[in-house]
């Protein structure tokens, strides 16, 4: 009789080990793009107060290298020297995607956060940083195997 209940705890095990390791692969996988995700958005407010620091210095390649120095502990962003061109054009080799426009009234798109029509002479930058994650294991239905991460900050200019 014992033996029969051994076997029975061996066949159960079998069943549950699959699940088991198909949770653990899920549980890295969201990890991993939490990581990402919070990140993307210290790059983009890094990127925003760098570049807004100085009415010179709001160049795209400024706010790529700002960027750049955050995410240099996310895999694939570690040795990067230069960013993507345009957001189409994310890549393997280049998964990282800056823009920064200079908003100066409320008729853009976005429209600027602090400009209400009264001071025309007010500015602001959005940087947009976009992170294309490395692919990971698909879990259908709920992760996919690989995510872009747009993230967004303004700051006022001087």
């Amino acid at each position: 009789m014992r033996n029969a209940q051994k076997g029975n705890a061996i066949i159960e095990t079998a069943f549950m080990v699959p699940w088991l390791f198909f949770l653990f692969v899920g549980i890295i996988d969201f990890g991993f793009f939490s990581y990402a995700a919070i990140c993307t958005q210290g790059a983009a407010r890094v990127a925003a107060l760098e570049v807004s620091s100085s009415q010179y210095s709001v160049t795209q390649a400024v706010a790529c290298q700002a960027a750049l120095g955050e995410l240099k502990t996310l895999p694939g962003a570690s040795a990067l020297t230069s960013c993507a061109t345009a957001p189409g054009q994310l890549s393997d080799a280049l998964p990282v995607y800056v823009s920064a426009p200079v908003i100066r009234d409320n008729t853009t798109t976005p429209p600027c956060a602090d400009c209400d029509g009264s001071t025309p002479s007010r500015r602001s930058v959005v940087i947009s940083v976009t992170y294309r994650t490395l692919p990971m294991v698909p879990i259908p239905g709920l992760l996919r195997g690989r995510w872009n991460f747009t993230r967004r900050a303004e700051m006022r200019m001087p």
